[in-house]
């Protein structure tokens, strides 16, 4: 199966698809200028001891959540506020989350990669306000979407004069409350745009905890493994201090005290997977 051969560019340091493994990482949400801080920066030390390029995320607004009383986050301002501080007092380049299009052109102002959440893959106006800024643009597979019709998300972002897009693999629906991950998804959508696996969403239990969301956080080092093994280019993973306290995703988030050795696994089992990749 070919495979796409580009790099797609993060910041003029940091490249999508290469030779280097990238990670984008940090809680769900911005809960507080504080938590961002901790864990980015225990991140970004685990990150430059292992060579691996960090990208911070956490989402300034959480829109899809199951019940109108979970938490959603910081908002627009406040968010992009706290984004801002974290960006500048760790050095690192940033991602998060955009609902609307016309949140695309401000977001972008702040935040180095434009995330599109899975729920919302197909909608066209979003896509292109996001490609217009001339961001990176990181799609989420839909969890109701063949993983060979993401060539037209990646294409209307293509079309819209921005190289610089890449897809995320998250898991689909299977029945209710739960999720599967196809593994030969990876390489299908590699072939339009390098790829990152969100190892944490793909053990999330949607709406599984009766109006929020569970999560199977003791699955994701397998997925993680089998991800890294099959072939990507990058992986999504939330984490947190102390995810039991966690404003949302909680139960699927990644402790923090843990990611050093959650992050060591993945890149030995990476660099062996990417031998046998052409």
């Amino acid at each position: 199966m070919e495979i796409f051969k580009e790099s797609v560019k993060i910041t003029e340091n940091i490249n999508l698809g290469g030779d280097r493994l990238v990670l984008f990482a940090g809680p769900c949400a911005a809960e507080s200028y504080d938590i961002c801080m901790e864990t980015g920066a225990k991140v970004k030390e685990v990150c430059q001891q292992l060579d691996i390029d960090y990208v911070f995320k956490a989402s300034f607004d959480k829109a899809n959540r199951t019940s109108a009383g979970s938490y959603r986050g910081k908002g627009l301002d406040s968010g992009l506020e706290i984004l801002s501080r974290v960006k500048k007092d760790l050095s690192v380049p940033a991602v998060t989350d955009i609902h609307e299009s016309y949140q695309a052109k401000e977001v972008a102002e702040v935040v180095d990669v434009l995330q599109i959440p899975a729920f919302l893959c197909r909608q066209t106006d979003l896509l292109l306000a996001a490609a217009e800024t001339g961001k990176m643009v990181k799609v989420k597979r839909g969890q109701f979407m063949a993983p060979e019709d993401m060539k037209y998300a990646v294409d209307k972002v293509r079309g819209a004069g921005n190289p610089n897009v890449c897809l995320t693999e998250r898991g689909v629906s299977f029945g209710y409350h739960n999720l599967v991950v196809d593994m030969r998804a990876l390489p299908t959508m590699r072939q339009y745009a390098p790829v990152v696996f969100d190892v944490t969403h793909s053990v999330q239990q949607p709406g599984g905890a009766g109006g929020t969301s569970g999560g199977q956080r003791q699955f994701a080092p397998y997925l993680g493994r089998a991800a890294a093994a099959v072939g990507v280019d990058g992986f999504f993973i939330e984490t947190h201090p102390n995810p039991s306290k966690a404003l949302s995703d909680g139960p699927n988030m990644v402790p923090l005290n843990e990611i050093e050795e959650f992050l060591k696994m993945l890149k030995e089992v990476w660099m062996l997977g990417k031998s046998f990749v052409k």
